[in-house]
């Protein structure tokens, strides 16, 4: 199992998003968001998996593993209510650094998010925000997509 250091901010101005790659993203929790584990099934482009991830802000367990399409299809149903849709773009930052900006979809439209993940914590607490990013919400509960996905996030 590993473990995931990441920061999660607001995006306070959209780049440009015409030149980064895109990939369709569709995700959805088996557990509730009060659950001390998240259980979450993804879809991203034609690739399926099963996320466990602990709970947690800065850094947190994650294990992840490949679903066929008929896995992923016959666990779906369990995921009713608690989905996400969005459109994540990757992109490297000047510094070297890679984000992924989410644009969500449906009822969450227009939120979009940018996440950046570290090697170590010295880096997450190190790192400098580029302008175009706004507030830091990595330590805010509302902002995590397994709360989104249950429609008890924020209200763009």
């Amino acid at each position: 199992m590993g473990t995931e250091i990441e920061r999660k901010f607001l995006v306070a101005d959209l780049p440009d998003l015409g030149k980064l790659p895109a990939k369709q993203i569709e995700q959805g929790y088996v557990t509730a968001p009060g659950d001390t584990t998240e259980l979450r099934l993804r879809r991203k482009g034609s690739n399926h998996f099963l996320t466990v991830k602990s709970k947690g802000g800065l850094a947190r367990a994650e294990h992840e593993v490949g679903l066929s399409q008929q896995q992923f299809y016959e666990l779906w149903p369990l995921t009713q209510g608690r989905r996400v849709e969005k459109i994540r773009h990757t992109g490297t930052l000047p510094c070297g650094t890679q984000f992924e900006l989410d644009v969500f979809s449906g009822a969450l439209a227009p939120l979009v998010l940018v996440e950046v993940e570290f090697a170590t914590l010295a880096a997450a607490h190190g790192f400098v925000p580029p302008s175009w990013f706004g507030a830091d919400v990595t330590d805010d509960s509302r902002y995590k997509n397994h709360a989104l996905a249950s429609s008890i996030g924020p209200k763009p």
